[in-house]
C-alpha cells in the first residue's frame, strides 16, 4: 500500500480531511439499512490505490466478491484522495460512495464522531463476527474510537529494522540488535566519518529521517498517549521522556543535530533508488514491511536484513513487537445500501481467502489473525518478520483522536525542538506540549 503515490499525500490528506470532516453532516448510522442485500443491485467503492500493480489488484478483489454475490455489482472509484471522499460524504446521492477505503488511519476519531461513517457495530453482531478475535489488537483499536465502531482494517503496515548484512559482518556485529542499548552500541560501531559527514552512517536518528518519526519510535516504548479522561499523557507517562531521552542521546553520539542534517541533506529521497539504506550510507533503517521489496528492487550491493525494532532494555521480554497502522474501509452513513455495502465490507476485510489474496497482490501485511496465519500467503521468508510483528500482542498503534493526527504532528514537532537543542528542558517540554493537544482537542469538539 505504500507506493509513492499514497506517502506523498498522508500529510496533507490530514490536514484537508481534518478541516473537511469538521464541517460534514452528521449522518445517521442506522439510516439506508434496509435495503435487501439479496436483491439486485449497484453500491459505489470509492479507493486511493493509483499504481498498476495495485489497481489490477483491487479488481481481483472486487471480481472474487462479484462472483460470490452475483447480485451485488460494484462501481468502482480508484486513486480518490480523502479530500474527495470526504466531500462525497458530505453531500451523499446515488453517484457518492457507499464504501471508502482510506490510507489515513489519523482520521479515523473524526470520521466516527461526524458521524460520515456507519457504525459497524450492529453489522459485525448481526454477522456473528467478534472484531477482537477477528482482528490484530492494534488494528482493532485504530478502527474505532469513543466506542464507535465506523471503520475495520483492510490489509496493515508493520513497521521494523532493516539492516546491511555485510557491513554488520565487517564490524563483527553477528546479529541484529534486540534491545536499545545494544542498537546504540551498533550504531556506533556502524558510523564510519568522513570529512564533516560520513562514509557511512550506523544509523539516521533525526525526526526528519526516513520513517523516524516519534510514533515509530514510541511504539517499542508502549505509551499510554491519553488518560481515561481524555487527556494527553504526554507529561505523565514515563515512556515519553524515555523515548525522547533515548533518541536524543543517539543523535548526539552519532555526531549531533547540525552534522547529521548537513549529512541527511545529501541523500537520496525516500522514494527513489538512491535511498541512503539502498545505497549503503545509512546502514540500518526503520522502515514498513514495503521497503524490502523496494530494496530488493534497488538491487544493492549488499545482503538485506530484517528483524524487529530493539526493545527499551527494561522491556526485553516484549522484543518482537512494533508499530501498527494500515488501510481501513467504512461504509457512508448517507447510504442508502448498508446492507449490501456490508457484505463488500466484511468479504474484503473478514474472508481469509479474500484478505491473504489482497496481501499477496499489494505485498502488506493481511488484517485478520487468521489471513496471517494461511499457508496460501506468498511472501519472501523475511517478510515474516513483519507478519510477526503485526501478530504480536504488545505491538501497538496511535490512538484515535476527535481531531485527526493533530496530536501526533504536535509530539513531532516538540521532538524537532527538543533534538535540535532548541527546547532543553524535557519536562517542561513535555507539559507545555500536553497543554497545547488537550488545547486543541477541546477546541475540536
Amino acid at each position: 500500500m505504500p507506493e509513492v503515490s499514497r506517502k506523498a499525500a498522508l500529510a496533507l490528506a490530514a490536514s484537508v480531511s481534518i478541516a473537511l470532516l469538521a464541517t460534514a453532516c452528521t449522518g445517521q448510522p442506522d439510516s439506508g439499512a434496509s435495503d435487501d442485500a439479496a436483491k439486485e443491485t449497484t453500491i459505489n467503492f470509492w479507493h486511493a490505490w493509483s499504481a498498476p500493480n495495485e489497481v489490477k489488484a483491487v479488481k481481483s478483489l472486487i471480481d472474487g466478491f462479484e462472483k460470490a454475490h452475483p447480485n451485488i455489482h460494484v462501481n468502482v472509484v480508484g486513486n480518490v484522495t480523502d479530500d474527495k471522499i470526504n466531500q462525497a460524504l458530505r453531500t451523499g446521492g446515488d453517484r457518492a460512495p457507499d464504501v471508502i477505503s482510506s490510507f489515513t488511519t489519523n482520521n479515523v476519531g473524526k470520521f466516527c464522531s461526524s458521524g460520515a461513517l456507519a457504525d459497524l457495530n450492529p453489522f459485525f453482531k448481526k454477522a456473528g463476527i467478534d472484531p477482537q478475535s477477528t482482528f490484530p489488537k492494534p488494528m482493532n483499536e485504530y478502527t474505532q474510537f469513543d466506542g464507535k465502531r465506523c471503520t475495520v482494517p483492510l490489509l496493515g503496515d508493520a513497521y521494523g529494522l532493516y539492516y546491511n548484512q555485510d557491513a554488520f559482518a565487517k564490524a563483527g556485529i553477528k546479529s541484529p540488535p534486540r534491545t536499545w542499548s545494544e542498537f546504540e552500541a551498533d550504531a556506533k560501531k556502524l558510523t564510519i566519518p568522513q570529512g564533516d559527514g560520513f562514509k557511512q552512517l550506523g544509523f539516521m536518528p533525526d525526526y526528519h529521517g526516513w520513517e523516524t518519526t516519534t510514533e515509530h519510535y514510541f511504539a517499542q516504548f508502549s505509551p499510554t498517549y491519553f488518560d481515561a479522561n481524555g487527556k494527553s499523557n504526554l507529561a505523565r507517562d514515563p515512556a515519553f521522556e524515555k523515548g525522547f531521552t533515548l533518541q536524543k542521546k543517539l543523535v548526539d553520539e552519532l555526531g549531533g543535530f547540525q552534522r547529521l542534517e548537513k549529512y541527511r541533506a545529501t541523500l537520496g529521497d525516500e522514494w527513489g533508488p538512491k535511498h541512503p539504506f539502498h545505497t549503503g550510507q545509512v546502514a540500518m533503517q526503520l522502515d514498513g514491511e514495503w521497503r524490502l521489496g523496494m530494496a530488493t528492487d534497488a538491487r544493492p550491493k549488499f545482503r538485506i536484513g530484517v528483524a524487529p525494532l530493539p526493545v527499551p532494555d527494561d522491556q526485553a521480554d516484549q522484543y518482537g513487537k512494533g508499530y501498527i497502522t494500515g488501510t481501513i474501509a467504512g461504509i457512508a452513513a448517507t447510504s442508502h445500501k448498508q446492507n449490501a455495502a456490508w457484505e463488500l465490507v466484511k468479504y474484503m476485510t473478514t474472508n481469509t481467502d479474500a484478505v491473504v489474496g489482497f496481501a499477496n497482490d499489494i505485498h502488506n501485511v493481511p488484517s485478520t489473525l487468521a489471513a496471517l496465519k494461511s499457508p496460501k500467503l506468498k511472501y519472501d521468508p523475511r517478510f515474516r518478520t513483519f507478519l510477526g510483528i503485526a501478530a504480536n500482542p504488545n505491538s501497538t498503534t496511535t490512538p484515535a483522536s476527535i481531531n485527526g493526527g493533530q496530536y501526533l504532528v504536535t509530539i513531532q514537532q516538540f521532538g524537532y525542538d527538543y533534538e535540535s537543542g532548541k527546547e532543553n528542558d524535557l519536562g517542561a517540554g513535555l507539559a507545555k506540549t500536553a497543554r497545547q493537544i488537550d488545547t486543541d482537542i477541546a477546541q475540536a469538539k
